[in-house]
């Protein structure tokens, strides 16, 4: 694969796809999704180094030569900047853009400390707005894009002990409604991907972060919480049913604003839509003790 994007042209008419986050979980999979059908895919993570998984499995689908690996941190301006404008300079357009990158940050709120709560906010968020701004005017130029952001159903609804993670896929929700109405008029789509739970190492590594003394007032509620986080965890289907949604929605003439995916997932959605709150309160509840 190549590393830079300064030694190859390729024809204007080539499909063009800027991925981020990919070196694991949906965005790796998304980018040999995408390689597979015939989108030269700018695979981009914070370092390179990390895309051995990616390369991979980008060989066995016989689409190396498709992927390029770009490091790109998306709390990073100039790295953003450098990614997008590599990418215009060699290959004209940028056709897809799919903001994947971002992690869990858990715990109960009075307990996350505020640069927690910052991280959070400045990769899943303010990261996600960065990157997108910057392909906003190719896109515009061309009359025509997609912009797919991998929200979560913790965007539709907020569950105990992962409120900076469901604030800022909420974050996220409200961002993509509002920029979905903005470029309408320039032939461009915004899609939300909303994601229940699924074998990704996100859950991993936000449930090592999570963390509680054994005097805190939450301790048993805490610990019922990643109990269940990790069954869901063990039990969830595989993330390729993502990668192969983000796929379908790239073809898509006129693709809608929402899509949820997951075991369970719609009906959470239709639960908190049609029950009484204190009902589907309690259900949560019980849920998560």
């Amino acid at each position: 694969m190549s590393q830079s994007a300064d030694r190859l042209e390729y024809p204007t008419r080539e499909r063009i796809a800027i991925v981020t986050g990919t070196s694991s979980g949906f965005g790796m999979l998304t980018a040999v999704e995408l390689a597979r059908k015939n989108y030269r895919v700018i695979a981009t993570m914070r370092n390179p180094e990390r895309a051995i998984e990616l390369r991979e499995r980008a060989e066995r689908a016989g689409v190396t030569e498709r992927i390029e690996i770009h490091g790109l941190d998306v709390t990073d301006s100039l790295s953003i900047e450098r990614v997008v404008a590599d990418t215009l300079r060699v290959h004209g357009r940028i056709d897809v853009l799919v903001n994947n990158a971002g992690f869990a940050v858990g715990g109960f709120v009075e307990e996350v400390s505020m640069e927690s709560w910052r991280r959070q906010m400045e990769t899943n968020f303010f990261g996600l707005v960065a990157v997108t701004q910057s392909v906003i005017p190719a896109m515009r130029q061309q009359r025509s894009g997609l912009i797919i952001n991998i929200g979560s159903i913790s965007g539709r609804m907020g569950f105990p002990g992962y409120a900076p993670y469901a604030a800022s896929k909420f974050a996220v929700e409200g961002f993509s409604e509002s920029l979905r109405h903005e470029l309408a008029p320039f032939g461009i789509s915004v899609v939300l991907v909303e994601p229940g739970a699924y074998r990704t190492p996100i859950w991993d590594k936000g449930l090592e972060q999570i963390s509680g003394s054994d005097n805190s007032p939450y301790i048993h509620r805490l610990r019922a919480i990643l109990r269940y986080s990790r069954r869901a965890a063990e039990t969830a289907p595989d993330p390729q049913q993502v990668a192969d949604l983000i796929g379908r929605l790239a073809g898509a003439r006129s693709p809608r604003l929402r899509y949820p995916i997951g075991r369970g997932s719609l009906l959470a959605l239709w639960g908190k839509a049609l029950l009484p709150w204190k009902w589907f309160e309690r259900l949560i509840e019980r849920g998560t003790r």
